[in-house]
């Protein structure tokens, strides 16, 4: 079923909180849901489809339709990690196109940072008691960390990837942080910043990783009716992809991500080419997460994203490919591993003409989001959306 031009995105909020020591995860679903209903221009009665991840709590649509007093025709709680909110999006849009819903409130929180993960916990989601791969992979202690580093040093040994010019994705998230008050990291860096930065696991810096963060998001997907009704503007889907990249029985090459499929059948469904875009929300946990995609996705040839994103090529502006303006997982926030709702609502923002003065993109009728959901290294999900400015 295609989804072009058959649901719209009419709200967005972010929360602002980076450490929320006080709020509960409920009440922090509960309060980016009525910042994103406000938004729209609608209320939490007119919600009839909801859709969240592994980050709400209790038994996720169970509790919080409750807790947030939801009426609901439909509901969906898939969980692929970083990439659940594009996900997410897409599945809103699906149910939509379908009949299911007309009003989808998506949210996202989480307390990593006020609550944090011990790293043996972190293991279990590579090597859990119930994971079959745990026999074979648990010997060598996978962790988030070690398993990107693996890709990025593949990815160097192949290409000839420097450090120098990983660090280029920071410096750029960094420019774009510096506009936005609630990042969490607002200072501006250099690459000699990022390269002297401690190593965490070679190749990787400490700048070369992401921040964690309290905090949360919420969208509202509605059907081309409402968004008709509304005075809001909205941001239309024109395509969405989705694909799982794995081990393959040992069959491995860790120089491409699952954005090879997802990408495709985005831009496929959406009638758009890579050129067209003009900007990008593109997954950031480390900075190889957006290299990689970045070629996966078509923007550069493989083995070349290096040069691509180096001397200020992703700073808007500057650059001739905008990505993550809000300063991203990098230096802006990243609650839960679940940073994809906060690429979509960056993009809204520009397509919307709402981002920061200093980093909107003139101009931006189209936009790319890309969530990369597990490990570069072992096995991931990737989910692509293709958004386009409605007239």
């Amino acid at each position: 079923m295609s989804i072009r031009r058959k649901a719209y995105i009419v709200g967005a909020f972010e929360h602002p909180l980076r450490k929320a020591e006080t709020q509960s995860l409920a009440l922090l679903h509960a309060e980016v849901a009525r910042g994103a209903v406000a938004d729209a221009g609608l209320s939490l009665a007119d919600v009839d489809g909801y859709f969240c991840a592994g980050d709400a709590p209790g038994l996720g649509p169970l509790s919080m339709v409750e807790y947030l007093g939801l009426k609901l025709r439909h509901f969906d709680s898939t969980d692929v990690g970083g990439s659940s909110y594009v996900v997410a999006v897409a599945h809103a849009a699906e149910a939509i196109a379908a009949g299911k819903c007309s009003v989808a409130l998506i949210t996202l929180a989480g307390r990593p940072r006020s609550h944090k993960i011990p790293p043996h916990v972190e293991a279990q989601v590579f090597a859990g008691p119930t994971v079959p791969e745990v026999p074979y992979e648990l010997p060598f202690s996978p962790t988030f960390i070690n398993t990107y580093a693996m890709a990025a040093r593949r990815h160097m040994h192949e290409f000839g990837t420097t450090s120098e010019q990983l660090a280029w994705i920071k410096v750029a998230a960094s420019h774009h942080a510096q506009h936005n008050p609630n990042a969490f990291l607002k200072q501006v860096v250099t690459v000699e910043d990022v390269l002297s930065s401690p190593m965490i696991a070679d190749p990787l810096h400490r700048l070369d990783c992401c921040v964690i963060t309290d905090g949360g998001g919420a969208l509202v997907v509605v059907s081309p009716e409402v968004a008709k009704s509304l005075s809001r503007a909205s941001v239309s889907l024109l395509g969405t992809g989705e694909g799982i990249k794995h081990l393959d029985g040992g069959r491995v090459d860790l120089t491409y991500s699952a954005a090879r499929w997802s990408g495709a059948a985005a831009f496929a469904e959406a009638g758009v080419k890579p050129s067209d875009i003009k900007y990008a929300s593109i997954y950031d946990s480390f900075t190889i997460t957006v290299l990689v995609q970045l070629e996966d996705l078509g923007f550069c040839e493989k083995g070349k994203g290096g040069r691509f994103v180096s001397d200020g090529n992703l700073i808007s502006g500057v650059g001739r490919m905008p990505v993550n303006t809000d300063g991203g997982g990098l230096c802006n926030n990243h609650p839960n591993n679940r940073g994809g709702m906060t690429k979509v609502i960056e993009a809204v923002r520009q397509l919307r003409g709402e981002a920061h003065p200093a980093v909107q993109v003139p101009n931006c009728d189209l936009a790319l989001v890309h969530g990369t959901g597990g490990s570069l290294g072992t096995r991931h999900a990737g989910a692509t959306l293709i958004l386009e400015r409605a007239l």
